[in-house]
């Protein structure tokens, strides 16, 4: 069976939260999604919010104080906000990326370092204490002074399983990242082998239809093929002629299913879920959103990527890639008053820049 790019779009919303908010609990919803992007502090909350019927600032800040919820690197080697449930077993699968990441990154400068003792020291240095990230590369530099303290920095967050405890990754609370040692702060240790199925399977309930690049795009993992084609899933393709796999009893949405504009903010996931991100945005549009490491915030008309937007001193620029309806732009407008009112600046205003000729 194909699927049209229409329905894989519509599907996506939907397994997403976004074609209607949900009442689901911040829980349940994080849950859904397997982990929300938390490079910076405050897009998750807004990620949240456009998912939700009745979200608050505290509902997400508590989950963290309360370590129902934790903040650390997961897919992409990138921070991400978890249930410390799912953490517990989805960090251990993402080792692996991370190690590569750390090796591309900083192998030269680190070659002459002993990696199982950084490790041991790292461990030793966090144990039983909360250190910034500066604090716990000075430590480090000690044993290895001639090295780059930043490589050093990393090269212990990649390796050793950490987290990063509140107020850090709490609404407008940015600074110096606490690093603090996973397993003490989850109270239990992570789990030691855990299926690459599992986190198919929980991918592919947020975001599939999609295929074994898809996949491996969105987490950072490789070699999957094998593990997708040995689970019982269902197969479509899409108008190109690419195998998409599925949860077997998943229902897919109906192309013609109405979707509201909704505000996605810094890196959210639903942007770098694909490799082929066509269902969401065009090519062009997609060198515009995903600018190096950078994923801008951006705005949904009908149901695909429409513009970016941004929001400094209690304006909310909209930038369109393309004109726009009179009716869009009102809903729009609306809908950015509502962005405004949660961020804490409902006397702001919302303005638009014109898209380019």
């Amino acid at each position: 069976m194909k699927l049209t790019s229409r329905v894989l779009n519509r599907t996506a919303l939907q397994r997403q939260l976004l074609l209607e908010r949900s009442a689901l609990s911040p829980v349940e919803a994080i849950e859904r999604l397997v982990a929300v992007q938390g490079q910076d502090v405050n897009p998750p909350y807004f990620g949240l919010w456009s998912r939700l019927t009745a979200f608050t600032h505290d509902d997400l800040t508590s989950l963290l104080y309360d370590r129902r919820v934790v903040r650390g690197s997961l897919l992409r080697g990138t921070q991400h906000l978890a249930l410390a449930d799912d953490y517990a077993w989805v960090r251990p699968l993402m080792q692996a990326p991370l190690t590569r990441a750390r090796q591309a990154a900083w192998g030269r400068v680190t070659a002459g370092v002993d990696l199982e003792e950084l490790v041991a020291l790292t461990r030793e240095h966090l144990t039983g204490r909360t250190l910034s990230r500066p604090e716990l590369r000075d430590l480090l530099a000690r044993r290895w002074p001639e090295v780059d303290p930043m490589a050093l920095g990393w090269s212990a967050q990649a390796l050793v399983a950490v987290v990063h405890p509140p107020p850090s990754g709490t609404w407008n609370r940015g600074g110096a990242t606490p690093f603090t040692l996973a397993e003490e702060w989850l109270g239990r240790p992570l789990e030691a082998a855990p299926s690459a199925a599992r986190i198919v399977s929980r991918y592919l309930a947020a975001f599939g239809p999609a295929s074994v690049m898809d996949v491996q795009a969105w987490s950072g993992l490789t070699r999957l093929r094998p593990v997708i084609e040995a689970m019982p899933l269902r197969k479509y393709q899409d108008m190109e002629g690419r195998v998409l796999y599925d949860l077997p009893d998943a229902p897919l949405a109906p192309e013609d299913v109405p979707a509201p504009v909704r505000f996605l903010p810094y890196f959210d996931n639903l942007m770098v879920a694909y490799a082929d991100r066509s269902r969401m945005m065009t090519a062009e549009q997609r060198k515009a959103v995903c600018v190096g490491a950078i994923v801008h915030p951006t705005f949904l008309v009908d149901g695909v990527v429409a513009g970016r937007w941004d929001l400094k001193d209690d304006v909310l620029v909209l930038k369109p890639f393309a004109a726009l309806p009179d009716a869009v732009m009102a809903e729009l407008a609306e809908e950015g008053a509502r962005l405004l009112a949660f961020a804490g600046a409902a006397g702001g205003r919302v303005t638009w820049r014109p898209p380019a000729a």
